[in-house]
């Protein structure tokens, strides 16, 4: 790893994607002028969906990737304005941090909640969360995130030009073999992109991210939807970023906005090398995570 700077972008999505995929560009688009290298936005920034909304018409099919993560034809929408900052920004790397994607045939009217990064103006990682939000909430409120979703299967270690990402989201939080996983791939940073509920965000959000932070020995970036979305979902925001030693060194205020924060190398290596908990480590076993190659060479001129 390398020092770069990084963006948090907290986002208060509505129901309608347009106007809040607007929002998204735009403030994804102030982060990258004011020099961040990694832009991560958090889960449904294309609009935190209320019951009974029919993705079809904003759920990307991502089973016809090039073999350089270019897309066929015109891209999706919600696609669409990030490829074109992208392109604009070449040596940054934007992290989408949850949208609707078509499955293969028999998904049973079910979509995956992808992750999806860019970089260059191509598609160059994506992760399909894994752990599914099924909870009865302290206010007697049920969310069923099965209903509408499917389970990813494998974790993913984006390795870009200056340093290896681990890609998680939202309820991933609360699983620390999957952070093993990643950890044992070689992350450095962990994205945590989400929209941690009002009352399980009060008491666990910033333990939980200070944890991964903490036992992994890397920096976390956790970027949220916050306050309410007008259908009932209200979500605690607080975009955290945390060091390798469990600090917080950047938050975002109330409403919308962004937080810049610079990631450094030397803390990353001094905090592994004074106390290497890392390489003490004598129970394995976990899932094995797959890692995407992304060299500098391969922007585009």
């Amino acid at each position: 790893m390398r020092d770069l700077c990084a963006a948090l972008i907290q986002l208060g999505s509505g129901a309608d994607p347009v106007p809040s995929l607007a929002r998204a560009a735009e403030l994804t688009r102030e982060a990258l002028a004011h020099g961040a290298e990694l832009v991560v936005l958090p889960e449904n920034f294309w609009a935190v969906a209320p019951p009974g909304l029919d993705r079809r018409p904003w759920a990307v099919d991502l089973s016809a990737l090039g073999p350089g993560g270019d897309l066929h034809g015109e891209p999706p929408p919600v696609l669409r304005p990030f490829l074109s900052l992208s392109r604009e920004y070449p040596a940054a790397v934007i992290i989408l941090g949850g949208l609707p994607e078509l499955p293969p045939a028999g998904g049973e009217g079910k979509f995956y909640n992808t992750l999806v990064a860019v970089f260059g103006g191509r598609v160059v990682a994506v992760y399909r969360k894994i752990h599914r939000f099924d909870a009865t909430l302290p206010d007697g409120s049920r969310a069923s995130e099965s209903d509408v979703i499917l389970a990813g299967e494998t974790p993913h270690v984006l390795a870009a030009p200056f340093g290896k990402i681990g890609l998680s989201i939202c309820y991933d939080l609360r699983f620390p073999e999957l952070y093993r996983a990643l950890s044992a791939a070689g992350a450095e940073i962990l994205v945590v992109p989400s929209a941690f509920t009002l009352l399980t965000g009060i008491d666990h959000w910033e333990p939980l991210l200070r944890a991964r932070a903490i036992e992994n020995q890397a920096y976390v970036l956790a970027p949220a939807q916050y306050g309410p979305h007008g259908h009932g979902r209200h979500s605690f925001g607080h975009s955290l970023a945390v060091d390798p030693w469990g600090a917080v060194i950047a938050q975002v205020s109330r409403g919308e906005g962004l937080a810049l924060t610079w990631l450094r190398a030397d803390l990353l290596q001094r905090v592994r090398s004074d106390l290497p908990a890392l390489t003490h480590r004598r129970l394995h076993g976990v899932t094995p995570a797959e890692v995407v190659t992304l060299s500098a060479e391969e922007t585009p001129a």
